[in-house]
């Protein structure tokens, strides 16, 4: 060989021998993956393998096996132990010569890469090296090396997913069994983990080129590289042969090519054809893509696919534009080569046809089908007078309007009311209902006290008159007012002297005035206390135990601090695991060691029964999602998506009857044909109505059949409520953690329909136990003392500390004398507003009562008196509280004496869809809340629809 030859192979030989040696040198951790066995050297070749990629280092797989003819299987694998997933796998597929590689990307999808590659199910022992490239890049490559030669490779693709950092949840699966079933056998394999690709190479006897960057320094013993790597040098050599030996065949078929070619152009010459026959003849375009010759390869040019359609001229492929979901239902969407149309709005439903082509147009244009209103439209085939509620698409048809009897399949007849009697039965100062059974009712008007026959002035609106009335029913409301001008609905008088114990400044008659005495309703001169708590021995139900309480769970006359069984269940407190609620068989399916009775989750261990919202459902199983708003959490709502906070299950099937088509279950739907029942709440399949008054025989007179008659029944549709009754309430306090003021004192008397609070006190509320959908509320408050211009008020659908309506009253403008953290600004005039707490009871809801108008995030007001007037001393006042949380409807009105001095009118609100019932009280001592009342309805006042026609001709719906 010439000089110049000579020292391009020497220094060829050099860069070969210094590339394998710094090559080798980087570091390299190997795993055999024949040899690991048992599942702990699995699991740390599998946490090697998750750190190594983690660390951005490549991965090597090597692999040494023969496979018989057409055979092929998984070689390597990574799988998930749970769902089955691929990390990582390779397989070889010697039918078609692919080696295919599949893995999971970062974004969670899986990723399919095919290489080509030599035969390699020959029957001879092959050498397989797969390069997984990830260092430093924000890709991943692949590289297949076949018998020490790049056979295929492939770059930029989606990164990997991470390997889970717990070994056990993933397999590691080897090549050796799967080859092992398709007669073939698998020499070895192994994984390189970092390092470079010629010391890989190295792993299956193959010395393979490394990174060019690798030759900017000489090694300094040459004969030493010589020497420990001949065996290197020799397998560059036979590639260094093979490569130049393919060159030469690929220059000698391009030298073919070039004559023929040659030969060609000079036999058209010869022939004549100067001019190249057009290429567009016959069109190498899609139907309809226009086609242009052009001077460069192939000879023509496709113009762009036709509209609705995608590709490269030359094939075009329908766009499926119902995939952007245009329509307003998937399957009304209909699919075409021109693009897509929209089927017509389904029945009940109007809006314009659509269609058009390509998927930007699919997706800015969206079919709009509104619901039809049935009902409004008059379009609905419910009889005429009965009630019709519009459904998406549809309507259903219910019971007769109010004032209406009988059903959808006799039609809806005209009540009979007291218009109709021909005379009035009442005095001139009452009013006629006409109750469920359609008996006749006379109600002395607000102002006046009676038995609605005869009425006379009643000035405190306790529901007394001021002057006994010759009754002939010897009504007890016919009886003088034993306190003119002082509300005690009871009537209670101690010492029997005529003066009601509210306005008897001695009212056990011992001599010694009221506020001095220790037993104010006992008769004890003596005032012997024994335990210095207050109360005297005489009326003390604990004489020698302190108890300002005085609480008497079981009303046995022993207070509950000296009490053995606080509930008289005869389970002493000390064994009892509810020991103020009665439950002789002590259930407690949690085993917390609180009765289920009692116990706030009864079905999740929770011994400290906390519950920071005041709903009545302990913080552990406390989810607060309620769909419907109506206070009852999904997990505990027997009718999840229909607002009905009375739970009420007349047929205890688990489903409310707001969401059962037959509350009774006796076969007879509730509304639909063959009903309407007749008696909805107790069975009766035979619907016998003797009288034909709509009403069947066994609920006439008393619906629910509680043994309460419907003109007596606080719900004549509920069996669980009959009577007014606050004895029961729970007591929330709506600052406590401020030191501003005591927390209120509440007393409770008349049989639960009166309640007196003496402190002047933080906010709180009084509230009782029993929840409502629509109801009627109604009650009289005197505040009775000249002391103190605070808030008076009441509260109804509370659900939870945070989420209430309040009524409340100042008495005079003022600022809360703490600023902090916002500043509280009071007016005069009744208000109603809704709380909705975002921070729960604490100082900031304090200051939004406090404070007249909106509170973001707290409070907001719906409506003021405009009067700006505030409540008077030792004066009282009646309210009406109307609530329809079906429609959102709230009315409130206030009277003074029998004079109407405020109404809200109609307002509309859904923020709370229903709840319980109670009272409030804000920094005022002394309030009597006298006469309560409250009744079941859900009958939608007629105002409502007046309102809503009113709001839909200003908004022009």
């Amino acid at each position: 060989m010439d000089g110049e030859s000579g020292i391009h192979k020497l220094l060829f030989l050099l860069y070969m021998l210094l590339s394998v040696h710094l090559c080798t040198s980087s570091e390299m951790k190997v795993i055999d993956a024949l040899a690991l066995g048992d599942a702990s050297r699995t699991s740390a070749a599998v946490t090697d393998l998750a750190e190594s990629l983690e660390k951005m280092q490549d991965l090597y797989v090597t692999s040494t096996f023969r496979l018989h003819p057409k055979l092929g299987g998984v070689l390597l694998g990574l799988y998930s132990r749970d769902d089955g997933r691929k990390y990582l796998e390779i397989t070889v597929i010697g039918k078609i010569n692919k080696v295919l590689v599949r893995y999971l990307r970062s974004d969670g999808r899986l990723h399919t890469v095919n290489l080509q590659n030599p035969a390699l199910s020959d029957g001879r022992s092959q050498s397989l090296m797969m390069k997984v490239g990830v260092a430093k890049r924000n890709h991943v490559s692949l590289e297949l090396y076949v018998n020490c030669r790049l056979a295929d490779s492939a770059h930029h693709l989606p990164l990997l997913a991470r390997i889970p950092s717990k070994p056990e949840s993933v397999e590691l699966r080897t090549g050796e069994k799967n080859f092992a079933r398709m007669q073939g056998s698998v020499e070895s394999l192994k994984l390189a983990l970092g390092g470079s690709l010629p010391k890989a190479g190295l792993l299956t006897d193959c010395s393979l080129q490394g990174d060019s960057t690798l030759h900017n320094s000489v090694g300094s013993d040459i004969n030493a590289i010589l020497g420990d790597h001949t065996k290197a040098l020799i397998g560059q050599l036979i590639i260094f042969n093979q490569i130049m030996g393919d060159l030469r065949e690929d220059i000698r078929e391009q030298t073919k090519e070039m004559s023929l070619i040659r030969n060609t152009i000079l036999e058209c010459q010869v022939c004549g054809f100067h001019e190249p026959q057009s290429r567009c003849q016959p069109n190498p375009c899609y139907s309809g893509v226009e086609c242009v010759d052009v001077l460069e390869f192939p000879g023509y040019r496709c113009g762009p696919c036709r509209p609705g359609t995608k590709g490269n001229g030359t094939h075009c492929q329908d766009i499926d534009e119902c995939t952007a979901g245009p329509c307003f239902s998937p399957h009304m969407c209909v699919n075409s080569v021109k693009g897509f149309r929209c089927e017509p709005c389904p029945p009940g439903f109007s809006g314009p046809e659509l269609g058009g082509v390509g998927m930007e147009f699919a997706q800015k244009h969206k079919q709009e089908c509104v619901d039809v209103d049935e009902c409004e439209a008059q379009t609905s085939r419910c009889v005429p007078n009965s009630i019709c509620t519009n459904t998406p698409g549809s309507f259903k048809c219910g019971g007769c309007k109010a004032g209406f009897l009988g059903n959808q399949t006799t039609g809806c007849f005209l009540k009979k009311t007291c218009a109709l009697l021909g005379y009035d039965p009442c005095d001139v100062n009452a009013h006629c209902v006409m109750e469920l059974s359609s008996d006749i009712i006379c109600v002395c008007n607000v102002g006046f006290a009676g038995n609605g026959n005869i009425c006379g002035a009643d000035s405190d609106l306790d529901g007394y008159p001021d002057e006994a009335l010759p009754c002939m029913d010897n009504d007890r409301h016919c009886r003088q007012d034993n306190c003119v001008s002082t509300p005690n609905s009871g009537q209670d008088d101690t010492d029997g002297d005529g003066v009601g114990d509210q306005c008897d400044e001695d009212a056990d008659g011992d001599g010694i005035k009221n506020f001095e005495d220790n037993c104010r309703l006992v008769h004890n001169k003596d005032q012997t206390n024994s335990d210095a708590d207050s109360y005297g021995d005489k009326c003390d139900n604990c004489p020698n135990v302190p108890n300002a309480d005085q609480l008497d769970t079981d009303g046995n006359g022993v207070g509950d601090v000296c009490d053995s069984d606080i509930d008289g269940d005869g389970i002493p407190n000390m064994l009892d695991n509810c020991p103020k609620i009665p439950n002789a068989m002590q259930t407690d399916r949690d085993n917390d060691g609180v009765g289920d009775a009692c116990d706030s989750c009864a079905e999740v261990n929770d011994p400290t029964q906390s519950d920071a919202d005041s709903d009545l459902v302990g913080d552990v199983c406390d989810t607060n999602h309620d769909t419907d708003g109506d206070g009852f959490q999904d997990t505990r709502d027997n009718c999840p998506t229909v607002p009905n906070s009375s739970q009420l299950d007349s047929d205890n099937d688990g489903v409310g009857d707001e969401c059962d088509e037959d509350d009774d279950n006796d076969g007879v739907p509730d509304a639909l044909p063959p009903g309407p029942d007749n008696c909805r709440l107790i069975p009766n399949p035979n619907q016998k109505d003797s009288d034909g008054d709509g009403v069947g025989d066994v609920c006439e007179g008393d619906f629910d059949n509680d043994k309460v008659t419907d003109a007596k029944d606080a719900c004549p549709e509920n069996a669980d409520i009959t009577l007014t009754d606050f004895r029961a309430f729970q007591t929330v306090t709506l600052d406590p953690q401020g030191d501003s003021q005591i927390d209120p004192n509440w007393v409770v008397l008349n049989q639960g329909m009166e309640i007196i609070q003496t402190m002047n006190s933080d906010p709180g509320l009084a509230v009782g136990y029993t929840a409502f959908n629509g109801v009627d509320f109604e009650g009289t408050f005197h505040v009775n003392t000249v002391t103190d211009d605070d808030y008076v008020g009441f509260v109804f659908a509370y659900q939870d500390s945070s989420s209430f309506y309040v009524v409340m009253w100042k008495q005079t403008e003022q600022t809360y004398w703490q600023n902090l953290p916002v500043r509280a600004w009071a007016e005069p005039g009744l208000q109603l507003k809704a709380v909705k707490s975002r921070t729960g009871p604490g100082e900031y809801l304090r200051n939004a009562l406090w404070h007249t108008g909106d509170t973001p995030g707290e409070a907001t007001l719906l409506w003021k008196d405009p009067r700006n007037e505030g409540w008077k001393d030792k004066t009282s006042y009646r309210w009406s509280l109307s609530h329809r949380p079906q429609v959102g409807y709230i009315r409130v009105r206030l009277y003074e004496g029998a004079d109407l001095v405020a109404d809200s009118g109609v307002v509309i609100d859904g923020t709370m869809r229903g709840g319980r019932l109670g009272v409030f009280c804000f920094s005022q001592e002394n309030i009597i809340w006298s006469n309560l009342g409250y009744r079941c309805n859900d009958t939608v006042p007629y105002d409502f629809y007046l309102h809503q026609k009113q709001t839909n001709l200003r908004t022009g719906v």
